[in-house]
């Protein structure tokens, strides 16, 4: 399915142009090491192939010259009557392109290759397995939100992204995986202890509440550590860990509980702080980076008490510089959403942004040298990667491997910690009138946002392979029929007479429009400054409540007139809720 051309997979009749269109296919992979239309079903695929235009192929891969990107997009054309209408046509333009590179040494079609770091030679390498799900916010009598997934997680080490500096770039050798854990369950978080091979870390077994555990590459056994319903947050030079105690689950991604000191060797933890989301200790083990929840915004502090950096959005692993003269972060500004972007705040509170427009982007390290910061994510769909990035915002890719990868830690030798991933979400309920739930999932992380009062239509995003850049809105009756895309963006809410659901694009600041579930048009609904989250109708369809921040101020609720106008503040700042319906307000 993955190779067909648009006309092939309508059924309709087939010339030599759709060849041509699977060649391009091919060539893509050849060149970017991943499908062009990638997808977790049939309808996946067949959804990308109509509807969805690959990535470049250039930032996937640097190495290529620009003008393949050209080549690529004649052949992987949809409408064939644009692409390549011989194959001798393509022919040309490849042995022209080749002729062009081999004519330019140091050069990709002209452009001059920029130094970038080069990996060694060493390797070592761990890597463990297991099963994960994601968990899910229940909502009063609205479809139960069931996710479904299974996935390997993976803890790996490499050395091989330690090297040098060269003029020209050199071929990244391949990693190498030892796994470390075989039983099914959650990896929550891991660390390197100081020594560099004894591995924390927490993970929830068997249906079991989260416990930690440690491991080393040459057993493939992990023994408890003693202290249950704990997570590893950062371990010192000095061989102390900093633990989330009684962490609960608090908002999709987050988690919040008592940050708690205990040494390596055991004993009871000491309790530091409480309402704390993340933490790491400083390069000498004498003060740590703390993230938490103040007033309707998520704020950074290090040391703790003193605030560096602070947003309506939400932040997320922070990691000490080696130097210990910065903090790197990651920025989402959308809640219950780990979109976001890459960023640095040194001790004077100046904040810069190295890296953006990542779809998800879960896991961050310093390089060895803190030349770098070491993170996955990805641009498009849910297949994280790893990347690196330096202080100037130069990006490079350090691995790819099939399914999602999250960085946990880096070790001072260069190698790395990961789990590895493959998830799927997806939606169970009962329709009206019947004693057996259906499973509504569309494609590979369909999630509902909202309910028909009277329980038959369910409005949805896709927000993972198959959604695309910017995810896709659905309508679906809950009595099994086929899903309809009502456009592209995250859905928020649904009219009382289900005419218009109120969508937005994941970007920052998200602004919401209207989109039609029949015929219409897609209409803008606000343009200001505000950051707009989740939203529900009054029952008279005239206006919306919303949550959204404001550039320096915390979340709280507004209202907003469909008509359009300037929306009204309702409640005071760091009032967030979750999902919730409009009952009766004045």
């Amino acid at each position: 399915m993955a190779y067909k051309s648009p006309e092939q997979a309508l059924g309709e009749e087939l010339d030599g142009r759709t060849d041509l269109f699977s060649l391009g296919i091919v060539i893509y992979e050849m060149a970017t090491g991943r499908q062009a239309f990638p997808g977790a079903t049939s309808a996946a695929v067949f959804d990308a192939i109509l509807n969805r235009t690959p990535v470049a192929a250039e930032s996937l891969n640097p190495k290529i010259p620009p003008k393949l990107d050209q080549i690529l997009s004649k052949a992987l054309e949809k409408d064939r009557r644009l692409r390549y209408q011989t194959a001798s046509d393509l022919r040309v333009d490849l042995q022209r392109l080749k002729r062009e590179t081999e004519a330019s040494p140091g050069t990709e079609s002209g452009r001059q290759t920029t130094t970038t770091e080069v990996p060694g030679s060493r390797r070592s390498a761990s890597v463990a397995t297991a099963t994960a799900a994601e968990s899910v916010p229940q909502r009063g009598n609205y479809l139960a939100f069931a996710a479904a997934a299974s996935l390997v997680a993976a803890l790996l080490a490499g050395a091989y992204f330690l090297g040098r500096r060269e003029g020209l770039a050199a071929s990244i050798s391949p990693p190498t995986y030892q796994q470390l854990t075989f039983r099914g369950g959650t990896i929550r978080l891991a660390r390197f202890a100081p020594d560099g091979k004894t591995i924390i870390y927490s993970a929830a077994w068997e249906g079991n509440p989260v416990e930690l555990f440690t491991t080393r590459p040459e057993s493939p056994e992990s023994r408890p550590f003693g202290l249950s319903e704990a997570e590893v947050l950062s371990i010192s030079v000095n061989g102390e860990m900093a633990v989330l105690l009684k962490s609960r689950n608090v908002a999709p991604y987050i988690s919040e509980g008592t940050l708690g000191r205990v040494p390596l060797g055991g004993g009871a933890p000491r309790e530091v702080l409480e309402h704390v989301q993340w933490a790491d200790w400083s390069p000498d083990g004498s003060n740590l980076a703390i993230i938490r929840e103040y007033s309707g915004q998520s704020r950074l502090e290090y040391p703790i008490g003193k605030i560096l950096y602070q947003t309506g959005g939400w932040l997320s692993h922070p990691r000490v510089s080696p130097k210990g003269d910065s903090v790197a972060f990651i920025e989402h500004p959308l809640r219950r959403d780990d979109a976001g972007l890459i960023a640095i705040v040194d001790l004077r509170g100046t904040k810069r942004t190295l890296s953006s427009g990542w779809e998800t982007v879960w896991g961050l390290g310093w390089s060895p040298t803190g030349s770098e910061i070491w993170f996955t994510s990805t641009r498009i769909g849910y297949g994280r990667f790893l990347s690196a990035v330096d202080l100037n915002g130069k990006e490079r890719l350090l691995a790819r491997e099939p399914g999602t990868l999250t960085l946990q830690d880096v070790a001072r030798d260069g190698r790395v910690l990961l789990t590895r991933d493959v998830p799927r979400v997806g939606m169970v309920g009962l329709a009206p009138g019947t004693t057996k739930e259906r499973d509504l999932s569309w494609l590979d992380w369909s999630a509902p946002r909202d309910l028909s009062a009277d329980g038959s239509t369910l409005l949805f995003v896709e927000s993972g392979e198959a959604g695309g850049d910017n995810y896709a809105a659905y309508l679906r009756k809950t009595d099994g029929t086929p899903a309809i895309r009502l456009g592209e963006g995250t859905a928020f809410a649904l009219s009382p007479d289900m005419k218009w659901a109120v969508g937005g694009l994941p970007r920052s600041p998200i602004q919401y429009y209207l989109l039609p579930t029949g015929a219409g048009e897609q209409r803008p609904l606000t343009n200001d400054k505000i950051n707009h989250a989740d939203a529900r109708w009054f029952p008279d369809g005239k206006r919306i409540v919303f949550s959204g921040d404001e550039p320096g101020h915390g979340v709280r609720l507004y209202v907003q007139d469909i008509s359009g106008g300037e929306a009204r503040p309702i409640t005071p700042e760091g009032v967030m809720p979750a999902l919730y319906r409009i009952i009766y307000l004045h």
